[in-house]
């Protein structure tokens, strides 16, 4: 006689288990401490076998025989039901690992181990909670276009165009991994190339005027602040690297002996290492901080903890001091000085200073080239650079031409 839910909820728990059975193999079996537990009963190549389906109330009368009736539909396949169940539990666990963010996560731990610096990482993790928690369980290989457009045009809305671009090119990095991993067949983030607003191009503020330029110089000469502040100060015009090239200098990197700056991959830019000439002035600046602060990790530390280096804001806010505007001047704008003055002077062939600049050359065989021929050129002009920027600060208005 089949069963009927008044019957199941009745069932009363007995000194042993019992069994309570319905039809086609489905029965309840009711255990001494409560609990009841729905099976059923088949047989495969002549072996009889068991099914566990599920509690009871979980698993209700109607949702039993629905999987039993599933189970009798695999037998006529010649499919046993308890090996199908293991298999969809091993998809599920798949599908799970296999979700966006998991995916991005080894991905990332990958590009650690890979020597990415830690800075990046951050904000790489960023990224994964910026998509968004839904998305980022979603399967990998189920994510449409559409539904990455969806979450890059909110953060477009925001009017963080950079960001929102920057975004697409990271999932489209997570979706190629899925790929070489065998756990997506494409990448859909790809097909976006084009669907986001392109930000504008970004100018840092720069003086490129000498005489102005010169005038800058004497007001970094007569300011007063924090040491580190002040030799990072007169430091970043002579090297003219990336400011946070610049403040997270370590005198690990400095060779006294050769003169030279070497910054490692993890810091720049193009992940590429970076050698930088330094001349006799910025020598003596760094041999000026050396009695400072030569005992700890950092050229130039923190005010207030000498394990940490000087704030990213630090030299913009020092600008600022000394009375000049965003618009006017920026740390980063002692690049384009450097770069237009370099130019202007007409001495300097172009990819040598592109390469003192750390600007990526196209062409691998070109790079190579690059980094080893204009070494003497780039170290002769890194002496007339320092040495014409001595003449800007005393007054000399000259022009860059020599």
């Amino acid at each position: 006689m089949a069963l009927t839910d008044t019957a199941v909820r009745r069932a009363k728990p007995k000194d042993k288990p019992y069994k309570v059975g319905d039809s086609l193999g489905l029965y309840l079996q009711v255990n001494p401490g409560g609990s009841k537990l729905w099976r059923v009963k088949y047989r495969l190549h002549g072996v009889e076998r068991k099914l566990s389906v599920g509690s009871y109330p979980e698993i209700t009368l109607a949702e039993a025989r629905q999987a039993r009736d599933e189970a009798r539909r695999q037998l006529t396949r010649s499919i046993d039901p308890n090996a199908a169940k293991r298999q969809a539990k091993i998809e599920a666990s798949i599908r799970a690992s296999n979700s966006f963010a998991c995916v991005a996560a080894e991905l990332i731990e990958k590009r650690a181990k890979e020597g990415i610096s830690e800075p990046t990482l951050t904000k790489l993790r960023y990224f994964v909670k910026l998509l968004g928690p839904d998305f980022g369980r979603r399967p990998v290989a189920e994510i449409t276009p559409q539904e990455i457009l969806h979450e890059l045009r909110k953060v477009e809305r925001r009017g963080r165009l950079e960001t929102a671009n920057l975004l697409r090119a990271f999932a489209s990095r997570v979706f190629r991994y899925a790929v070489a991993t065998a756990r997506a067949e494409r990448d859909p983030a790809q097909l976006l190339i084009g669907a986001l607003i392109t930000p504008k191009v970004k100018h840092f503020p720069a003086i490129i005027e000498p005489a102005s330029f010169g005038a800058l110089l004497r007001a970094i000469d007569g300011y007063n602040g924090d040491p580190s502040v002040i030799h990072a100060l007169k430091l970043t015009p002579h090297v003219f690297q990336r400011p946070g090239e610049i403040r997270q200098m370590e005198w690990t990197e400095i060779n006294f002996d050769k003169a030279v700056w070497t910054i490692p991959a993890d810091k720049m830019k193009m992940r590429q290492p970076h050698s930088v000439p330094l001349s006799r002035q910025s020598v003596q600046i760094l041999t000026n901080m050396r009695a400072l602060s030569g005992s700890g990790r950092y050229v130039f530390p923190s005010v207030r903890t000498r394990a940490r280096p000087i704030s990213e804001n630090t030299v913009n806010a020092a600008l600022r001091r000394m009375g000049y505007s965003k618009d006017q001047m920026t740390a980063h704008g002692f690049r384009t000085s450097a770069s237009s003055m370099l130019n202007e002077s007409g001495k300097w062939n172009p990819d040598a200073i592109e390469r003192a600049l750390a600007h990526m050359i196209a062409g691998s065989v070109r790079r190579i080239y690059n980094q080893s021929a204009y070494w003497a050129e780039r170290i002769e002009m890194a002496q007339w650079w320092s040495d014409y920027l001595c003449q800007l600060r005393d007054g000399g208005n000259v022009a860059a031409s020599h």
